[in-house]
């Protein structure tokens, strides 16, 4: 700024000695002068940056943060089909695989109120009875017979938007313990069912 009043003003007004020093003092005090403005706007600092957006947060409920959630377990979640308020995936893990339904979607199949992990096993051999015996023994996982005979297993979870990501992944792990303890029913009904189940 002091730049410019020197260019803008009468300079004999700025610099009383030009009259008597001529062009030699107003170099001098142009020298002066210079290196003190540039000093000065080096000292500003420099604008804030912008601080980059933050992710949203996790909410169980949305269908993406399901699948991601999956994905960091070693497992990968596709959306076969949308309809009727629900999301139909496939669910691939090293170990096999799995379906899984979220219900009470949204218009947008955004968000959800539950969703239920669901799989069917090809042996056949166990019958109604013994389903409803397995059932019984649990607390958490459910089997069904499928329409074409094959024994089923489910474990169903309400959502909601204050779940945690480790909540869910709580729910995970127990799907996975229904799928191993069902897995041993189907093989053995009459000795699962002998055995004390916690």
């Amino acid at each position: 700024m002091a730049l410019e009043q020197v260019q803008a003003t009468d300079h004999y007004s700025v610099f009383s000695s030009v009259r008597t020093g001529g062009l030699a003092a107003a170099a001098l005090a142009l020298a002066v002068l210079l290196p003190s403005y540039s000093l000065a706007a080096a000292a500003k600092p420099a604008p804030a940056k912008a601080a980059p957006p933050k992710a949203p947060a996790f909410d169980a409920r949305r269908t993406a943060d399901l699948i991601a959630l999956l994905a960091s377990l070693e497992a990968k979640a596709e959306v076969a089909r949308q309809a009727d308020g629900q999301v139909f995936m496939n669910v691939t893990t090293p170990g096999g695989g799995f379906g899984a339904q979220m219900v009470g979607c949204d218009e947008t199949f955004a968000t959800c109120r539950a969703i239920a992990l669901y799989s069917a096993f090809s042996r056949k051999g166990v019958n109604m009875v013994q389903i409803n015996d397995y059932n019984r023994s649990q607390l958490t996982c459910r089997g069904i017979m499928t329409p074409s005979g094959e024994p089923s297993v489910m474990y169903a979870v309400l959502l909601n938007g204050r779940m945690t990501r480790d909540e869910l992944r709580e729910h995970v792990g127990v799907w996975q313990g229904c799928l191993t303890g069902f897995g041993e029913f189907i093989q053995d009904p009459v000795g699962f069912l002998s055995r004390p189940q916690g």
